[in-house]
């Protein structure tokens, strides 16, 4: 299974991209999108380079950062912009996808759901073994797609035990 997480924003957009064989995880890539110019501009950007990013790795499986509430409407609507041309950009491209909460990815992650950045940078370089520590937008997409695996891993156990 090859999943790509993504970490949505409007400035700077975290992916990551991890393989599963058997059951060892396997980093493959990682990366942010820089955003510039007007909102607009920026999300095509989004929709132009994330496609780019996944016709290079081929993920099966996608898991993107679900909403929380932030402090401001404003920045709360523009990351939902961005968030909704990823999921159509992720569709498009055919991916399984799921969404997870932050404190979920950070629970996964961290061992629990206030984990701060870099507590999830570091313990991401550490599962994955990675030369050195990936941005923490990148991160945090890596940390949504190891999520990911962890809840297909667990969810194929279950089906087993009551088949």
């Amino acid at each position: 299974m090859r999943i790509i997480g993504v970490d949505p924003g409007t400035l700077k957009l975290g992916w990551g991209v991890l393989q599963r064989e058997g059951t060892k995880v396997r980093h493959v890539a990682h990366g942010v999108l820089k955003l510039e110019g007007e909102l607009a501009d920026r999300l095509v950007m989004i929709d132009q380079q994330l496609t780019e990013v996944i016709a290079t790795h081929e993920p099966s499986h996608a898991a993107v950062e679900s909403m929380f509430f932030a402090k401001h409407a404003q920045s709360a609507v523009k990351l939902g912009h961005a968030r909704g041309v990823v999921m159509v950009c992720l569709r498009r491209a055919g991916l399984e996808l799921a969404e997870f909460p932050p404190a979920r990815i950070k629970r996964a992650i961290a061992g629990h759901g206030r984990a701060g950045k870099r507590q999830v940078q570091q313990v991401v370089g550490a599962l994955l073994a990675l030369p050195e520590l990936p941005p923490e937008d990148a991160s945090d997409a890596l940390a949504a797609a190891f999520t990911y695996l962890s809840v297909a891993r667990f969810e194929q156990a279950r089906a087993r035990a009551s088949s």
